[in-house]
């Protein structure tokens, strides 16, 4: 009976283990094999620095590891191939993903935020407590004093 608890008990405790094995992903490649021309090669990756990965948002897709940059790396080389100018290649990914996938988007109407929203915040906060400071000061100073903290002995 003991035997029969104990397989039974490790039967369930390794179950977990092995639906998580069965429901893994498979890893895919994110590897894009380099340009027979250096020259291209060093275009390809002044391209891939300039663009935004739409997946991690924050790294260039050249630093990102996601199988989506690794695509749009591999896009880069075959437009380069094809014979597309670096502005070509940047207008591509501008349609299709829009001026969020430019590293450094241009200042025009819907990128004013980009550009602007940080230094507005910082003034906003910076007002928000620049008059916190002075209505604490305003009551400070027409309060009366309290008799209760008179500390004169």
């Amino acid at each position: 009976m003991r035997l029969s608890a104990s397989l039974l008990a490790l039967f369930l405790l390794a179950a977990p283990l092995e639906t998580a094995q069965a429901g893994e992903q498979p890893v895919q490649d994110t590897y894009v094999p380099a340009l027979a021309d250096p020259a291209m090669e060093a275009r390809a990756k002044a391209l891939q620095r300039e663009l935004r990965c739409v997946v991690c948002q924050g790294q260039s897709i050249d630093e990102s590891n996601a199988p989506l940059a690794a695509d749009m790396r591999r896009l880069i080389r075959e437009q380069m191939v094809e014979g597309k100018s670096d502005e070509q290649i940047r207008d591509f990914f501008v349609t299709r993903y829009g001026t969020f996938v430019l590293m450094n988007p241009p200042v025009s109407g819907d990128t004013y935020f980009l550009w602007f929203g940080p230094v507005l915040l910082v003034l906003l906060g910076a007002g928000a407590i620049a008059v916190t400071i002075l209505r604490a000061r305003r009551r400070l100073t027409t309060e009366p004093a309290s008799e209760d903290l008179d500390l004169r002995v």
